[in-house]
């Protein structure tokens, strides 16, 4: 029980996601309980990072495909940026190579789009308390299966993807996109030589050999919009 005059302390929430449709229903369900405050929204990777970092938000929830940076490059920069701020997943991926490579990333929630309300909700109670949530039907002991699998426990990395610098993975998102050199250089604000350098240090570490296996490599993993 409250002491009389105790005031409940409000949650902080940022919401990444680039349709704006689903951006209005998780509002509406959050509106009405006082508890929570969204004060911020992104409708892609880059700017959910800078509202992050802007903010300092108690909680971000955020999608896993966006344009710009995915979700669980979000969730990356949003841990070292941001200690404090507790990231949950909504996701359209069921499979646990997605689940756990979120976790991995830093989130303490993933939950399902095709979930029930509640369950989002519930999500970021546990997310802020300190636990790991896991939209139903995902299963926590075949999680645990899994990373077990791949070798998680030893610290492998899930794909050579880990391996890639911040700005390499930036580098692979828009090149993904079909940019060119001139047109990543004005949107990472650096130049063509440099944007020339980090992809070729990134299609060596990834195994490419050409821009069309870096985009079957991006619809495959989810980074495209």
């Amino acid at each position: 029980m409250h002491a009389i005059g105790a005031t409940l302390k409000t949650s902080t929430v940022i919401l990444a996601d680039d349709h704006p449709l689903v951006r209005r229903g998780v509002r509406s369900l959050f509106q009405p309980i006082p508890e929570f405050s969204i004060v911020a929204e992104a409708k892609d990777g880059f700017e959910a990072v800078e509202l992050v970092e802007r903010w300092s938000p108690d909680v971000l929830i955020v999608d896993i495909t966006m344009p710009g940076l995915d979700g669980m490059e979000v969730t990356r920069r949003a841990a070292q940026r941001s200690p404090g701020t507790r990231a949950v997943i909504l996701s359209m991926h069921e499979d646990e190579a997605h689940v756990f490579e979120a976790l991995r990333a830093g989130a303490m929630a993933y939950v399902l789009k095709r979930a029930v309300a509640d369950d989002l909700v519930e999500a970021v109670r546990a997310a802020l308390g300190g636990q790991h949530y896991l939209s139903p039907p995902l299963s926590a002991r075949a999680l645990e299966d899994y990373a077990a699998e791949i070798g998680g426990r030893s610290g492998r990395p899930l794909d050579p993807y880990d391996g890639l610098s911040p700005r390499q993975r930036e580098v692979l998102h828009l090149a993904a996109k079909g940019m060119t050199y001139a047109e990543m250089a004005t949107r990472l604000g650096v130049s063509p030589h440099t944007v020339e350098a980090h992809l070729s240090a990134l299609m060596r570490k990834m195994g490419f050999h050409n821009s069309r296996e870096i985009i079957r490599y991006a619809l495959k993993r989810g980074l495209t919009d």
